[in-house]
């Protein structure tokens, strides 16, 4: 694996701005990092959820869950800012699944993101935490023939509708998808949605076709300043959950490495962790649609389980990959920062940023971007491993920000590390 990647730069749309901690005045909260003492039957939830709960192995809400779903089960707006891993997908799919009374032919819920990938993922949450409700879900977006999509809409329509506000929007100008019954707008990942001009444009015409009428829940890890008052237009009187430091934004039982190397050592470097590291899954990320595919190749030449995943793809060939990934038949996944937010795969326990997220104008804020990536790891409290790359003075500079920002101090790769410090115990 001696050879350098061709360098090539990834269509992108730019991260929001750093999070800084919320204004005087606002609601700010704790940050959420263990799990609370009370079950999820505490909520009174319907039987048919707690049913699945059950099923899906969950035993006590995470806190950001014990923040939220009491208010938002009430049908009350809410924003909310929490750290990845902590379950705030599953505080929209249960207060959506709780409050809602299935009407044929009619969408009674709408949830937004800004890739297919998630959409894809957020839609499976509602089908396994529904399994036991007569509750349609369905995935709109990109990348599949819209005449079938105009039919579902037509024969079949579901309850729950998850997408991409581009195909949404679509579908609604030509009149095929009707949102005058929605009681629920959810919008996931909000800052990356809302904070570039064309998809908040494509949001506020598919909101303004809702009723006045409906509750209205955003969510995301971070949430810039200039963000927030854009989210709470679209509410009213929301309940705000803030993280009160944004070094609670860090991952509880997730390990931090970096290693100092010259561009042409990360080929080998990489090969000599993947032999030497235990682990479940990995995640390693690069900067460009090129850098991926070649890093893949020569992983599979080295007999390595690996898959890669990007925007140059299919939209059939991405969803494959990821789910093959998913279900944990390939335990290397190559990745441009298309799936660097929101994406949930529990075997996951060390990420290798192989490039250093950017901070530029095009990519926006690196170390938002650095702790997204990282959250792949060590979800929902479990232990994790993160080791960087740093191969230039750019990248010494997101990582300081890194460190700063979220007051974390990630120190040199030690030449051993205790697998007990990021494998959990079976």
């Amino acid at each position: 694996m001696a050879e350098e990647l061709v360098d090539y730069e990834e269509e992108e749309v730019p991260e929001a701005d750093a999070a800084p901690v919320a204004k005087p005045g606002e609601q700010v909260k704790k940050g959420y990092v263990g799990m609370h003492s009370s079950g999820f039957k505490d909520f009174l939830l319907k039987p048919e959820l707690l049913r699945a709960i059950v099923d899906c192995g969950f035993e006590h809400p995470s806190e950001v869950q014990h923040e939220c779903i009491p208010q938002a089960i009430l049908g009350m707006d809410v924003l909310c800012q929490a750290k990845s891993g902590m379950g705030k997908t599953a505080v929209f799919v249960l207060s959506v699944l709780q409050q809602l009374e299935p009407v044929e032919n009619e969408v009674a819920a709408l949830v937004l993101c800004h890739t297919r990938e998630l959409a894809f993922q957020i839609c499976h949450e509602f089908e396994r935490f529904g399994v036991y409700m007569k509750v349609k879900v369905a995935n709109f977006f990109g990348g599949f023939p819209i005449k079938q999509q105009k039919e579902m809409l037509k024969t079949d329509c579901p309850h729950i509708i998850v997408g991409t506000p581009g195909r949404l929007k679509q579908l609604v100008k030509e009149g095929n998808l009707k949102l005058g019954s929605v009681r629920h707008f959810v919008i996931d990942e909000c800052d990356k949605v809302l904070d570039a001009m064309d998809m908040r444009a494509d949001v506020q015409e598919i909101f303004k076709m809702t009723p006045h009428d409906k509750q209205v829940m955003m969510f995301s890890a971070t949430l810039s300043a200039e963000v927030r008052p854009v989210c709470k237009k679209f509410m009213t009187d929301p309940m705000e959950i803030y993280v009160d430091d944004e070094a609670k934004l860090t991952l509880h039982g997730l390990v931090q490495h970096y290693i100092m190397l010259n561009e042409e050592e990360k080929n080998r470097k990489l090969n000599d962790l993947l032999d030497a590291l235990d682990f479940n899954q990995v995640v390693i990320f690069v900067k460009s649609v090129m850098r991926a595919k070649e890093l893949n190749k020569l992983l599979v030449e080295c007999n390595f389980p690996s898959i890669c995943i990007h925007r140059g793809m299919k939209q059939e060939e991405r969803l494959a990959v990821y789910k093959a990934f998913k279900e944990g038949q390939k335990r290397i996944l190559v990745a441009t920062d298309l799936i660097g937010r929101g994406i949930d795969i529990e075997r996951v326990n060390i990420v290798i940023n192989y490039d250093m997220p950017e901070t530029d104008e095009r990519h926006g804020n690196g170390a938002d971007t650095y702790l997204h990536r990282v959250g792949r790891a060590g979800r929902f409290g479990t232990k994790g491993l993160a080791i960087t790359f740093v191969a230039s003075e750019q990248d010494s500079a997101v990582l300081n920000q890194v460190q700063e920002r979220f007051d974390v101090d990630i120190k040199p790769l030690p030449d051993t590390l205790d697998k007990q410090l990021y494998m959990n115990s079976n």
